[in-house]
């Protein structure tokens, strides 16, 4: 039972996820921040990733019996996706903030209200994650429980700075402030993304030697 609310609830990951990278885009072609900008890279490779978590952690629970190294792979290579996904998401955003200096803001409201609802849902997606993964210990779920906590964090990161440029988008400390948001956002999600990729290896090295 608790394997169909852990798929019930990244299906609904995929499809919360899924209108993201296209309304960022679209936000896009009113504002040109370059938070706003790599906020969109994140959640396209952030939406991939958890389409791989989703279809795999199908997999593996609809089968009533598989091998238990085939198990292991497929799990890795969901947790794998992840992680590359949030280190994609991290070197994307440092490379736009430091390299998009006078780069046009223009209207970033579009975005600024995208990243309060994704502070929200996420936020909300991190703590059911937790919860499932606490009452039946999975590592997808784990995984899954990591990134939507970095995700929300970097939506509040996000949020901060934007909300910075609309209400001050002419002052010269606005440019600090997005650069700055960027590059917290790009060493969080990279971090992260690490620990994700090394933890699991770290998990799977221990069953070897264990």
């Amino acid at each position: 039972m608790k394997s169909k609310s852990g798929e019930r609830t990244l299906l609904a990951s995929v499809l919360l996820s899924s209108p993201g990278p296209i309304v960022m885009g679209a936000a896009l072609f009113f504002g040109r921040s370059s938070t706003q900008l790599a906020d969109f890279v994140r959640r396209t490779a952030e939406l991939g990733a958890i389409i791989v978590s989703w279809i795999v952690f199908r997999i593996v629970n609809r089968r009533d019996e598989m091998d238990a190294a085939y198990k292991d792979k497929l799990e890795h290579t969901a947790n794998l996706s992840v992680g590359f996904a949030m280190c994609l998401s991290g070197a994307a955003m440092l490379f736009i903030a430091l390299f998009s200096a006078g780069t046009e803001k223009g209207n970033v409201i579009p975005g600024l209200v995208i990243a309060v609802l994704g502070a929200i849902t996420n936020t909300w997606f991190w703590l059911r994650y937790g919860k499932l993964n606490r009452e039946k210990p999975n590592t997808i779920l784990a995984v899954q429980s990591r990134l939507y906590f970095a995700k929300a964090a970097v939506d509040a990161c996000v949020t901060t700075s934007l909300a910075f440029v609309a209400v001050a988008p002419d002052r010269p400390f606005v440019w600090y402030v997005d650069m700055i948001g960027s590059i917290i956002v790009a060493f969080y999600l990279i971090i992260n993304g690490i620990i994700t990729v090394r933890g699991k290896n770290n998990v799977m090295n221990w069953k070897q030697t264990s």
